[in-house]
């Protein structure tokens, strides 16, 4: 009898032992974004696990895994198996109102947004994308009622303060904009900022300041892609055509998406 017992123990021990290595593997793929391993390691533990908690997880991390592979059926298949797995968790709400939000499905976005803040009122991520939903949909109060939401319990969200900025920056409020990236600058001065009040500048008109601070960003992180696209921006305003195709190729080369540029490189007329 003691036999089989020890024999039994033994199997479960190798069982879990198995899957934690399993568990290892799919989050070093995950970390080093290769998201076809994560998809096969997470599917694989999402079938073999019992406890619904658990495999409520896989399936978010599968279904986000298969976002990231362009997989978009696919990760609202693996999603929805989280939620049936586990109607409790605050993340796959937060997975499926985003997905939603993107394929430009708002008031689906909104029902798992809703629902989602109702188990987790201080979800800052769920906040976030409610307030970009109803921005789309022209409700702007709402929208920035979800940013200070956000400040209430985060004050020092930077999501929340820059999204803020950008709020103001989108509506027309140039000066309250410029003043919140100045805040923030004073207390972490990042090159994402910085290309954030690059582009007040901009559309201030003020080119000298803007172009100070782009090239303060890229100097801060060289691989800042999105830095480029507004030094490109500020070039082209500036008339110097040239330099602002060269400064389109740079953001190409650190990974931005060169079919989103189609509109600045129609400008660029190669000789």
């Amino acid at each position: 009898m003691k036999k089989h017992l020890f024999i039994i123990i033994l199997a479960i021990s190798s069982c879990q032992s198995f899957k934690a290595q399993d568990k290892k593997i799919a989050e070093e793929c995950m970390q080093k974004a290769d998201f076809k391993c994560a998809e096969e390691q997470y599917t694989k533990l999402a079938e073999k696990e019992h406890i619904q908690k658990f495999q409520s997880d896989y399936y978010n991390n599968l279904g986000t895994a298969q976002r990231r592979l362009g997989k978009v059926p696919a990760a609202f298949k693996s999603y929805e198996s989280a939620l049936r797995s586990n109607p409790m968790s605050p993340s796959v709400y937060a997975n499926l109102g985003s997905l939603h939000n993107q394929k430009g499905s708002k008031t689906k976005a909104l029902e798992y947004l809703n629902s989602g803040l109702k188990i987790d009122e201080q979800n800052a991520e769920m906040y976030l994308t409610r307030s970009k939903v109803y921005e789309n949909l022209g409700k702007k109060d709402l929208a920035e009622k979800d940013l200070n939401q956000i400040l209430t319990f985060a004050p020092d969200n930077i999501f929340a303060r820059t999204g803020l900025a950008n709020f103001k920056k989108r509506n027309g409020d140039l000066e309250g904009s410029l003043k919140d990236y100045n805040q923030l600058l004073s207390e972490k001065p990042e090159s994402l900022l910085y290309n954030g009040r690059a582009d007040v500048y901009i559309k201030l008109k003020k080119y000298k300041e803007a172009l100070v601070d782009v090239n303060k960003a890229i100097s801060i992180d060289p691989k800042f892609s999105q830095s480029y696209v507004t030094k490109a921006l500020i070039l082209f305003d500036t008339a110097k055509d040239k330099e602002a195709c060269a400064s389109l190729d740079k953001a190409v080369a650190t990974g931005y998406e060169k079919g989103a540029l189609a509109d600045q490189y129609a400008k660029c007329v190669k000789k």
